[in-house]
This record gives C-alpha cells, structure tokens and sequence, in this order.
C-alpha cells in the first residue's frame, strides 16, 4: 500500500436510537452454528465498556485540541461511540436472559479499562485506542467486503454490525489524529499498542466464546472439535482475518495515516437507504448484498 496515497476522511455522522430488532433473532443466530454465533457475540460483549474507554482515552487529549475540525470530530467520535454502547448493551442483554454470565464478564472488563485509565500514562492509552480503531476498522471492511462472510448470519444481527462498520470507518481517523497532532506518543508505544490490543482483542473473544459454549451446554471435548474446525474460517490461510494482513502491517510503517486506505466500496449503499428509508435492517441488508 502507497502510503502517499490519501483519501478523503469521511464525515463522522451521529445516529441514534436504532431499531435491530434484536428480539427476533435465535439463539444461534449466525446460520445455527454456535462457534462462530459466539464468537461474534463475544466480539459484542466487549464493544459497550470498550467503547467507553476509548471515549475516555480521548477525553484525555480534548483541552489540548486547537484544530476546529478535528474538535468537532471527537465530539462527534465520542457521541457515535456511546450509540454503539448502547446498541451493543441491547445485544448484550439478550445473551445474559440466555444465561451467559455477562455479570462477570463486564466487571472484568471494567476493572481492566479502570486499571488502564489510572495506572497507565495517557499517551499509552490513546495509542491503544487509535490501534483498536485501525482494527476494528479492517474487521468492519473484512466481514462486508465479500457477501458470503455473513451470508448465514441473521439479517437483523447482520444490519447491526453493519451500522456499527459504518461508523467505525466514519470516526477510523479521529483517535489516530488526537494521538499524532496532541498525543506525544512514542513511534515505539504506537506500534507496541497494536500487537498488544491485537492479542487482547482476539484472546479475550475466544475465551469469552468458549465460556459461553459451556453455558451452552457444550462438552470441553465438543468445545475444542468447534474451536479446531471454526478457527480456519478466522484465521487460515483463507480466513476472513488473515486477508487483512497487509493493511493491518501498514499500520507499523512510520508515516502510516488511517486515510491510506480506501472505504468500503458499498459504504454510499448503506448512506443512500438509510437516507430513504430510515431503517437501518434494510440499509444492512443493502450494505451486505452490494458486497462482492
């Protein structure tokens, strides 16, 4: 990737109170599998805390923001971040009536992101935010870039993470450009922060998924026969993450920028129906079926 090549930021648009439908959907929602249904619920799991500790690691930077646009850019990063915690609650609450311990889960998470705040330098922190963002950023464009990612997925589940990929394209330059203009962040902690988020991000979500799966019902021996098939849909040389691979490593090139990569060819898809119709299930599901 050139990373002289720069595309437009988009414009960071807030929209709130959303309708999912999330009570419609079935308990294996993703094409009745329950490996890779918890493993995005486990992804769901950790997006409302998270969210709100990267409001938090910006909120750090704010007084020190002189750039008019960029100030208006982490307002509207921190509005769009708090819807995404409150759709993801909502996801959320429909796992814990299945009897997921999601009690416990979110107060570890909790105490983790409080450590993080008050025992860690603030540069450290918005670095960890702006790496998270790349890669959810990718993970946004990886599961909608192709149509046969989450063709099994439920519709209803489907249009929420695809609002949430959105978004998270929209805002994927703010914490980014909060760490480089104000942040005084070391090209070291930079790069440190997307290898360490990277293996938090991914070990938390497996052992979340596999806690859920006990819940679930499911033996150890059949939770490791699902772990040792559904993982090269991941992470195999064919894996939905492994084609990621060449734009998550531009991110340690020195003069990498957010903005080197283009958007999602189908993002003005998802703006166009959701300008038409207001409904976001409609404006996901044009979302998913302009992909490749």
């Amino acid at each position: 990737m050139n990373a002289l090549v720069q595309h437009t930021p988009l414009d960071v648009v807030v929209r709130s109170n959303l309708d999912f439908k999330l009570d419609d959907i079935p308990r294996f929602w993703f094409g009745d599998d329950p490996f890779r249904t918890r493993i995005f619920d486990a992804l769901s799991l950790t997006f409302p805390e998270g969210e709100r500790y990267f409001i938090e690691s910006v909120r750090l930077f704010r007084d020190k923001i002189e750039d008019p646009e960029l100030q208006q850019k982490v307002k509207d990063f921190i509005r769009q971040e708090a819807q995404h915690g409150i759709a993801h609650d909502k996801m959320n609450a429909l796992m814990k009536a299945q009897g997921m311990p999601l009690d416990a889960f979110t107060a570890r998470l909790k105490k983790i992101f409080r450590f993080e705040l008050t025992k860690r330098s603030p540069q450290y922190n918005i670095a960890m935010t702006a790496a998270a963002e790349h890669l959810t950023a990718l993970m946004a464009e990886t599961f909608y870039h192709n149509k046969n990612v989450l063709a099994e997925a439920h519709p209803y589940a489907r249009a929420l993470f695809a609002w949430h990929a959105i978004e998270e394209m929209e805002h994927r330059d703010v914490a980014f450009d909060v760490m480089k203009q104000v942040g005084e962040v070391p090209e070291a902690t930079r790069k440190f922060a997307l290898a360490f988020t990277t293996v938090l991000m991914f070990g938390f979500t497996m052992y979340r998924a596999n806690v859920m799966l006990d819940h679930d019902g499911f033996s150890r021996r059949e939770r490791f026969n699902m772990f040792r098939k559904g993982l090269p849909w991941f992470f195999g040389k064919q894996g939905i993450m492994t084609r990621m691979k060449s734009e998550y490593l531009d991110w340690f090139n020195k003069d990498f920028h957010p903005s080197q990569h283009p958007v999602i060819h189908q993002y003005d898809v998802w703006l166009k129906v959701y300008e038409e119709t207001g409904d976001p299930i409609k404006a996901g599901h044009a979302f998913w079926q302009a992909g490749y």
